[in-house]
């Protein structure tokens, strides 16, 4: 399946015009350190305040997982950003890929690191495993 799907870093997530020449249409931000985009009025933007690390809140790992996989889903071209793009937004981009195509985590992982450098850390991994792993049916 082909994604409409860009995972980078905060400024990408701040260049408005550049992601809309690329026909991105929504923002999924996911870093607490980064402050707040604020994106023209056309783009759809979310932002989900994640950790570089373990102890995020189930909950809100499950609403940014969910959220970019509803976006896949509705074939809305997104791009997910978070501090440098290389942990928060491309663990939170393959467990999307993984939840709408039903796909192996870790293997949509090494998916999304062939287009986007990948260094993610550990605990966070581990959450994001154990939240897809209990994901409310």
């Amino acid at each position: 399946m082909s994604y409409g799907l860009w995972v980078n870093h905060a400024g990408d997530g701040r260049a408005y015009q550049e992601a809309a020449d690329r026909g991105i249409r929504a923002i999924v931000q996911v870093a607490i350190t980064e402050l707040p985009l604020h994106p023209p009025r056309e783009f759809v933007y979310c932002r989900i305040p994640l950790m570089d690390g373990c102890g995020n809140d189930p909950g809100i790992l499950q609403l940014a997982i969910g959220s970019v996989a509803t976006l896949l889903c509705q074939g809305i071209p997104t791009l997910v950003c978070c501090a440098a793009g290389m942990s928060r937004s491309p663990a939170i981009a393959a467990a999307a890929i993984a939840r709408v195509e039903g796909l192996d985590l870790d293997e949509c992982l090494k998916m999304v690191a062939k287009f986007r450098v990948a260094d993610v850390s550990p605990g966070l991994w581990e959450d994001v495993r154990h939240t897809v792993a209990g994901v409310c049916k």
